[in-house]
């Protein structure tokens, strides 16, 4: 087995980030710009613009702060809608199967949690190499966990 990551790491989509984060800055300046260019709106229109252009930043930056956090005491996967914090004795298996969007995390209370915070659209060998670590990790502490119960 490969050597285990130094905690805390952080697995994020870096290309995905990069590109989401900038393409809602160009978006907000675009139609700010708009706004202010077009002759006979009236300040709330152009207020109606700036608001939108505001607002798909805003969904852009929340598609961009997927990330997966692990330290010490577990994982912190921080989702589109929500953050979740687990404890590392919760996870039971790390999958990243061909053609997955995701990593999907198996739970001891028997469901799936997706971790859009590894995910190989634009960086596949990335992905992999951090669903691997966290694998890694996951099961180093599983069997740390065992020794200890049986010590």
């Amino acid at each position: 087995m490969s050597e285990l990551p130094t905690l805390p790491v952080t697995f994020r989509p870096g290309h995905t980030r990069a590109i989401l984060l900038t393409a809602g800055v160009v978006i907000f300046l675009t139609v700010s710009g708009i706004a202010v260019l077009l002759e006979g709106l009236g300040p709330g229109e152009r207020l109606s613009f700036v608001v939108t252009g505001a607002l798909i930043f805003w969904v852009l930056a929340k598609l961009a702060r997927v990330k997966v956090v692990a330290d010490e005491q577990g994982v912190t996967v921080v989702n589109i809608a929500g953050t979740r914090r687990l404890d590392w004795a919760e996870i039971l298996q790390v999958n990243l199967r061909p053609g997955d969007p995701w990593v999907f995390l198996n739970l001891s209370d028997g469901t799936s949690l997706p971790a859009l915070g590894i995910q190989p659209g634009l960086a596949k060998q990335r992905a992999i190499a951090d669903a691997r670590a966290l694998r890694a990790l996951a099961e180093a502490r599983s069997a740390a966990r065992l020794g200890e119960d049986q010590g």
